[in-house]
C-alpha cells in the first residue's frame, strides 16, 4: 500500500506539472491531430480512398509513430533530464519516498498520457466515419505493450546517454527518427526494399506498426500477427528491466555527486 499510495502521488505530481503548462499540454495534443489528417489527406490522395478509410491506415501509423513515440520516449527522457537538472533526485535520497515508487510514478505517469493522445486520435479518426475492425482488447494491448517499450527505452537514454536538457532533442532525433522512417510510420513499408524489410525486422517501431495496422485497418486476424505480439512483448518486458536497471545504476551515481 506504502508503494502504491507514492506510486500516485508522483504520477499526479507529473501530470499536474503538466497541466499547469497548458501549452506543452496543447501542443501535445496538436501534433498528432495535425499528422493524422496530413496522413489522412495524402492517402486519400495517392490510394484513391475516402478521407474515412485512409484515416483507417493513417491512425494506427500516426499514433504509434508520432503520439506515443514523443510523448512516452521523447517525455520521458526529458522528464528524467530535467529531474536531474532540478536536483529531484538529491531531493528524494533524504525523503521517505523510495526510489521504486519514484520510478513507476514516472512510468504510470506517461502511461496516461500516451493512453489519452489514443483516445485523442482514434475518437477523431471515428468521427470523421472510419471504421476499425478487429479485437478491441488486441488493439488496446498493443498500444500499451507501445507505451511500455518506449516508457523503457526512455529512461535507458535518459539516465545513461543524456546529461542536460539540451541534450534530448538531439538525443532523441539520432535514435529516433531513422526508426520512425524505417519502421513505416511515415512511409508505407510496401515501398521498402527487400534489404530494408529485413533490417526492419529488428526494429521494435515496425511490428507496432504492422500489428496495430493489420489488426484495426485490414481486420487482420491474431494468428497473422502473432509474430509481432510476440516481438513486442519480449522488447517490452527487457526494456522494463533494462529501464529499471539503469535508474538504479543512475541513482547510484548521483549520491556520489
Amino acid at each position: 500500500m506504502k508503494y502504491w499510495q507514492e506510486t500516485i502521488a508522483v504520477t499526479q505530481r507529473i501530470l499536474l506539472e503538466l497541466w499547469r503548462r497548458k501549452r506543452s499540454l496543447i501542443f501535445w495534443c496538436l501534433f498528432p491531430v495535425s499528422l493524422l489528417f496530413l496522413n489522412g489527406f495524402i492517402l486519400s490522395e495517392r490510394a484513391g480512398l475516402t478521407l474515412a478509410e485512409a484515416m483507417e491506415f493513417a491512425a494506427p501509423s500516426t499514433l504509434v509513430g508520432a503520439a506515443l513515440f514523443f510523448s512516452c520516449l521523447g517525455g520521458s527522457v526529458a522528464t528524467v533530464v530535467s529531474e536531474r537538472e532540478q536536483h529531484t533526485l538529491k531531493r528524494l535520497f533524504i525523503s521517505p519516498l523510495s526510489g521504486t515508487s519514484y520510478f513507476l510514478g514516472i512510468f504510470f505517469a506517461h502511461c496516461c498520457i500516451g493512453i489519452g493522445q489514443a483516445l485523442l486520435v482514434f475518437a477523431i479518426a471515428v468521427f470523421m466515419g472510419s471504421v476499425f475492425e478487429g479485437s478491441v482488447l488486441v488493439g488496446i494491448a498493443i498500444i500499451l505493450l507501445s507505451i511500455i517499450a518506449y516508457v523503457g527505452v526512455g529512461f535507458i537514454l535518459g539516465t545513461q546517454l543524456a546529461k542536460r536538457t539540451e541534450d534530448v532533442n538531439a538525443l532523441v532525433a539520432t535514435f529516433g527518427v531513422p526508426l520512425l522512417i524505417l519502421g513505416g510510420a511515415f512511409l508505407p513499408t510496401s515501398l521498402f526494399p527487400d534489404k530494408l524489410l529485413r533490417a526492419a525486422q529488428y526494429n521494435p517501431i515496425f511490428h507496432m506498426n504492422e500489428s496495430l495496422v493489420g489488426l484495426w485497418a485490414e481486420g487482420a486476424e491474431i494468428s497473422s500477427i502473432a509474430n509481432h505480439l510476440w516481438f513486442l512483448s519480449i522488447f517490452a518486458i527487457a526494456m522494463i528491466f533494462g529501464g529499471w536497471l539503469s535508474y538504479r545504476r543512475m541513482l547510484i551515481t548521483e549520491r556520489r555527486l
